[in-house]
């Protein structure tokens, strides 16, 4: 049980430098240097016998770095600025491996001009995206969903004649790795909005697909400078350009070390990008902003409970048999409390499926210019809301809140002062309402329902334990939540591109 007790503890004290931040600083004014506990937390990590020190260098190094970078350029970000902070690593060491590998720089050629000559297929998914045809979808996804950037890619790489190697580095750099902050769609949508014909809109996404690979920094600098996140303006808070060209020396010497030790190319894009969110992003002026509701907090505080008390009983009980059954009880627990949490209002979860549906119908059909990545948490939402339901419900209909034969803990939850106490944050006598309500807020930003901090610190741990194999995108089925509703993944749908799972790709991943 050595190597869960390292990972757990790993993990729950990353996840908790970022709970004890937000806790001290909600409601303040956000500044970069607020995020130091994260970094400390970051630098306890330590390769354990059998992990490969270089992967776990890409992760500790990649924090460092982004820490100092920014500390460098600015003293705070803008909430507009900082949903992207986690999106100017991948850029930089995917140049770095074009200079490193010229044979991998060779295949990314080749893909972006097998880019160019599917003109057809990427038209389609932009016009099925543009209408809503999919849903509600994760365009950036970790997994090979309708709608999302690996389904296209993987559809693009399958016969194409370049190392297998290759294919899966290049679909993992836009999945768990970040390759820009360009998603799919964007361009035709603004194309087709602006007058333009559906030809030079189909145009214009595919050149811009082609650009974010064949110069993947300067695309996201320019993407940078003409976004316009709530009609305020392009990204003002620091110098992207400098960002990525500082981050890009710094993390050179990780990824030649990495490369030189076997590690595959695919976790080198993938690891030091998702772990660097928290800084300027999940500790942010946003979730500061967000958790000033005391309620949107306790629920967040009760979800962290749950996680570390179902984590450490695990442990206890000698539970765990591989990381990813740690995996699964750290995403799975709180994913389980937050179903907990929406049943107390009497909501269930087919319930919060069909309303977000129904708005995401109305929501397509009210802002035609809508941005790519609108929906996508909203989606992740209701993803962790129907997992959670299913982990919670009684057996056989459910898993009897059992994760691998562990108990989920919930009495964070009922323990809670506030969350036990709605009457407090309402109309005292009718507060039926009010935990669903703080629920709804999460909806947008669910990433501390099931942190990010603690799957990326997971998973870099499990690649670390198999550096030489591919961490992302996840080869196998979501169960998404909007299938339940929509049944783009079943083997009756009859558009162009359907295969035997419908449009999902996970059964013929490369």
């Amino acid at each position: 049980m050595a190597i869960y007790e390292k990972i757990i503890n790993e993990t729950i004290g990353a996840t908790k430098s970022v709970y004890s931040v937000i806790k001290e600083k909600r409601g303040a004014d956000f500044k970069l240097v607020d995020c130091k506990p994260y970094v400390d937390a970051v630098n306890q990590m330590r390769p354990a016998e059998g992990q490969s020190s270089e992967v776990i260098d890409l992760h500790v190094q990649s924090v460092i770095a982004h820490y100092e970078v920014l500390l460098g350029l600015c003293e705070t970000i803008r909430p507009e600025d900082d949903p992207f902070v986690e999106h100017y690593q991948t850029p930089p060491i995917l140049e770095i491996l074009y200079e490193e590998d010229p044979d991998f720089k060779d295949s990314m050629g080749k893909f972006i001009g097998a880019v160019s000559e599917n003109k057809s297929l990427i038209g389609r998914e932009a016009v099925r995206r543009y209408g809503g045809m999919y849903g509600l979808t994760c365009v950036v996804d970790f997994a090979y969903s309708c709608g999302s950037v690996p389904n296209l890619v993987n559809r693009i790489l399958a016969g194409l004649e370049i190392p297998k190697e290759h294919k899966h580095t290049i679909v993992s750099a836009k999945s768990w790795g970040m390759n820009t902050s360009y998603g799919l769609g964007g361009a035709f949508r603004a194309a087709l909005e602006a007058g333009k014909t559906a030809a030079e809109a189909e145009e214009a996404e595919v050149a811009q697909f082609m650009r974010i690979y064949s110069e993947p920094v300067e695309a996201q600098a320019e993407l940078m400078d003409s976004h316009n996140l709530g009609g305020h303006g392009p990204h003002s808070s620091f110098d992207t350009r400098k960002y990525m060209a500082q981050y890009k020396e710094k993390m050179r010497p990780y990824v030649q070390a990495a490369l030189k030790a076997g590690v595959h190319p695919a976790n080198i894009v993938t690891v030091p990008a998702y772990c660097v969110g928290d800084i300027g992003h999940h500790i942010a002026q946003s979730a500061y902003n967000m958790f000033k509701d005391d309620m949107v907090f306790a629920v967040y505080e009760a979800v962290m409970g749950v996680f570390e008390n179902t984590l450490k009983r695990g442990l206890i009980e000698n539970a765990f048999k591989s990381p990813f059954e740690v995996l699964s009880v750290a995403t799975g627990a709180p994913a389980c409390a937050a179903a907990y949490i929406l049943w107390k209002d009497s909501f269930t979860v087919p319930m919060v499926i069909d309303l977000l549906s129904k708005r995401f119908s109305n929501y397509a059909a009210m802002n035609p210019k809508r941005g790519e990545a609108d929906e996508l948490h909203n989606a992740d939402f209701i993803d962790i809301m129907k997992r959670g339901e299913r982990i919670l419900d009684i057996s056989p209909i459910g898993n009897g809140r059992k994760i691998n034969g562990i108990l989920v803990d919930l009495d964070p939850v009922d323990n809670h002062e506030v969350i036990a106490n709605p009457q407090r944050y309402t109309y005292p006598a009718c507060a039926i309402t009010q935990r669903f309500a703080a629920l709804m807020s999460l909806s947008d930003f669910p990433c501390y329902l099931t942190p990010e901090v603690a799957t990326a610190t997971l998973m870099t741990n499990i690649i670390a334990l198999t550096p030489g194999q591919p961490g992302s995108p996840v080869r196998g089925c979501k169960d998404c939540a909007a299938t339940t509703l929509i049944k783009r993944n079943s083997p009756m749908v009859t558009g162009e591109g359907a295969g035997a799972k419908g449009y999902c790709q996970f059964d013929v991943a490369i």
